[in-house]
């Protein structure tokens, strides 16, 4: 039996814990409220987000500026089957990294040896190693590390001093990628004075491949100068124009001078086929080469894989190229993956999908006129460059494309670069209306700017078939004749600009078209702040009448970054352009627009000028009439009786503005006549000069095609009143109702001003009459 008062007791004291334990509770949520930190990000505050949350804010940052880019075509990558398999195996390699750890050492070493063995299988590259990376470059940079170590027998323990004692020198052609030499030195930690650009053939051969001679020289004369040869990258398709250098000759020096071999480029994927060209095939022998399968099997975040071959497991190891971690080993996963669900037969067919895309092309260049090819083997060339280029009449007609190493290039510089801007635009249309080829511009040091095709790389990712070719060749014949016409009219556009008066000529030799031209403004004014205002007003107004034409031109202000301030661009052109008129239409509407423009500006003056001079005559004949009433009349009270009993007749000597002749009249004429007078008829509105007459339909700037007695080439109208009629009609005015825009647009001027700026008068007595027109203040109000 417990004591009723003390369980009381305890059941009391039991509700007292557990209400100071609620009250301490409260206190330590309310300061962890008050000391929540405030930095955490948005989306990591509270317990987290669901799966559906995430994936649609992954799909936003995917899809979620599409709109705002509507004027830029992008290239959808095409994910096939094969795409998902190396999707796939990027999921599964992330579940295979939690198994344990003798489970995941067994499986990765059968994903990692098989992988290597089928891709030497396929590339020809018997006993070899792979090395599987995401930067295609990191491949060559651990075979550097390799090689130093080899050569370098006390690198391990002395480091970069024996690096000192005799300075390794990397070997790089000068047609390889930019900026590789220099990402060599970084990564491993040597002088920029350890890479040597080996220049390309000058004189035989083609201007792409390696100099091997000259390779000679420079390795004898490093040598001499106490230097160690270390290691040549060669190509096997320059990454321009996809140039094979001669790597059995390469391979023979470097076994003389002991140097390792490296080869890279998109024409090594040619050895998985069937027939394969001796200059590619001697890559087989080379101590190493980089393969990137993703482009060219279309296979969507695969590494790149450097196969090597090397006797000592421990300087690889040392090196980088092999590790005892065996998640590094799950990166040839995904291409396990794929390869097995390609099978030899996907792999070759892919491959030589490209090379015959690339065939189909060649061929169909090689009919038109004004294309030049630049391609290493016309019977098997992976990659494609062509250029257009039109010989002038002092040299031989050339219809057909060029073989490799014959493109002409003008002997002017003004002319390689007029070439170059015209083809840099042709690269740009071509890939804007056929997305699915995958052309690109190219830079290259000889040729100078091309058109490049390259399957190898674009094909399996863009899924570019035959057809795509054949549009791409349609497309290029349409180009054709615009860019030649374009050409041949460039000149005769300067010459017909340098001599219309008015306007000025600007070189912009970067313009894809026929010229720039600016309307030259000439003035009195010494603020050139004022008059490059009034010279952008001019020729902006300019541009906006041009546009307004019916033509096939384009009219613009010029690329976005880098062109002339207050100009008229000319875009390309057909064979059909008048030039002269083109020029003339130019110049009139100029002078008509600088013109209106002064016409405004003196009117302003004249009518400021007129209400001064009307302000101090209202204030002279003011005084008069105060002499002439009397000072009893001013009074208010006695003035207005003085009034009433003997009225004051004031004469009205009002005054008129007249806008015509510009100088104040008297409104006498007026009172008697009851009615203002209209002056003198105002000058008509300047107009342009003369415009060939063009039939009812026909575009401006276009040579007629029809010569009759009633109309021809040589007869012509006013430019204006032509051009305005036929093709600036208002919607509103019916065809006998038509008139020049600028005509009304100076009547309107007209009409502002007037509205603007009334006729001054002055009111002499109380009592006016009612149809005549008052000034008083209004003059000085206006």
């Amino acid at each position: 039996m417990v004591d009723p008062t003390l369980a009381e007791m305890g059941k009391n004291l039991n509700e007292a814990m557990k209400m100071l334990e609620d009250n301490q509770r409260k206190v330590e949520e309310e300061n962890e409220k008050k000391y929540a930190r405030k930095d955490i990000p948005g989306p990591l505050q509270g317990s987290g987000q669901d799966m559906v949350s995430i994936l649609q804010l992954v799909q936003n940052l995917m899809h979620g500026e599409e709109e705002e880019e509507t004027s830029q075509s992008y290239r959808i990558q095409n994910l096939g089957e094969q795409g998902h398999m190396a999707l796939l195996g990027h999921s599964l390699a992330a579940y295979i990294s939690v198994l344990d750890r003798e489970r995941l050492r067994k499986l990765t070493t059968r994903i990692l040896s098989d992988t290597t063995l089928w891709l030497c299988r396929l590339f020809r590259y018997e006993n070899g190693s792979a090395y599987y990376h995401e930067d295609d470059r990191e491949g060559l940079l651990k075979i550097c590390r390799l090689v130093i170590h080899t050569r370098y027998e006390d690198y391990t323990l002395e480091g970069f001093n024996v690096l000192y004692t005799k300075q390794p020198v990397i070997y790089i052609s000068s047609a390889a990628r930019t900026g590789l030499g220099q990402a060599l030195c970084n990564q491993l930690g040597l002088p920029l004075s350890c890479v040597c650009r080996v220049p390309c053939n000058t004189m035989f051969g083609s201007q792409h491949q390696m100099d091997v001679a000259l390779l000679d020289r420079l390795i004898k004369d490093d040598v001499e100068f106490g230097k160690l040869p270390l290691l040549l990258v060669a190509n096997a398709g320059t990454p321009g124009a996809g140039h094979t250098d001669k790597l059995g000759r390469l391979k023979e020096l470097c076994e003389q001078y002991k140097m390792w071999l490296h080869v890279e480029g998109v024409n090594l994927a040619t050895l998985a086929l069937g027939y394969v060209s001796s200059s590619v095939l001697a890559a087989t022998k080379c101590d190493s080469m980089t393969l990137t399968l993703g482009s060219w099997l279309g296979l969507p975040a695969v590494p790149a894989v450097t196969l090597y071959r090397h006797e000592d497991p421990s300087l690889s190891l040392a090196a980088g190229l092999t590790s005892s971690q065996p998640v590094e080993k799950l990166r040839a996963l995904p291409l396990w993956l794929s390869l097995q669900y390609l099978g030899h037969d996907g792999i070759v067919e892919r491959i030589k999908h490209a090379s015959q895309l690339s065939q189909r092309l060649l061929e169909n260049l090689k009919n038109l006129d004004f294309i030049k090819t630049s391609v290493e083997d016309e019977l098997s060339s992976p990659v494609v460059v062509f250029k257009f280029f039109q010989e002038y009449s002092n040299r031989d007609q050339t219809s057909h494309a060029a073989p490799a190493s014959t493109i002409q290039h003008p002997i002017m510089s003004n002319e390689r670069h007029i070439y170059d801007t015209f083809n840099q635009w042709l690269g740009e249309q071509l890939a804007q209306l056929v997305p699915a080829s995958g052309v690109d511009v190219v830079e290259l040091e000889d040729e100078g700017t091309c058109v490049r095709f390259s399957p190898l790389m674009t094909s399996a990712v863009l899924g570019t078939e035959i057809q795509d070719i054949d549009y791409l060749v349609d497309c290029l014949k349409m180009k054709i004749p615009v860019l030649t016409s374009t050409l041949q009219l460039r000149e005769e556009f300067e010459q017909e600009v340098r001599r219309t008066v008015g306007l000025l000529y600007i070189e912009d030799l970067a313009w894809p078209g026929l010229g720039v031209v600016r309307y030259n403004y000439h003035s009195d004014e010494k603020n050139d702040d004022k008059q490059e205002k009034e010279l952008e007003k001019i020729n902006t107004e300019l541009l906006k009448k041009l546009n307004e034409l019916e033509s096939d031109l384009t009219f613009s202000l010029g690329p976005e970054f880098g062109g002339q301030k207050n100009c008229v661009y000319i875009g390309m052109v057909t064979e059909d352009l008048d030039v002269s008129e083109l020029v003339e239409t130019i110049a009139a509407t100029g002078r008509e627009i600088e013109e209106n423009s002064r016409l405004l500006e003196n009117m302003t003056e004249v009518v400021r000028k007129g209400i001064q001079e009307a302000q101090l005559q209202l204030q002279k004949a003011n005084e008069e009439r105060l002499l002439e009433e009397g000072l009893l009349r001013q009074i208010p009270v006695v003035g207005s009786v003085l009034n009433w009993f003997s009225p004051f007749q004031a004469s009205s000597k009002g005054r008129t503005f007249n806008l015509t002749a510009g100088s104040l009249e008297s409104t006498e004429s007026m009172y008697v006549s009851k009615a203002q007078g209209t002056g003198s008829t105002p000058p008509p509105t300047p107009t342009s000069s003369l415009a060939k007459q063009r039939l009812p339909g026909q575009k401006a700037f276009k040579r007629s095609l029809r010569s009759s007695d009633g109309f021809s080439e040589t007869s012509s109208i006013s430019h204006c009143d032509d051009l305005d009629k036929l093709d600036q009609r208002p919607p509103n005015l019916s065809p006998g109702q038509e008139q020049g825009p600028l005509e009304m647009e100076g009547a309107e001027e007209q009409k502002e001003v007037v509205q603007a700026k009334t006729d001054t008068e002055d009111i002499h007595s109380e009592k006016s009459p009612p149809d005549c027109t008052k000034v008083e203040d209004q003059g000085s109000q206006r």
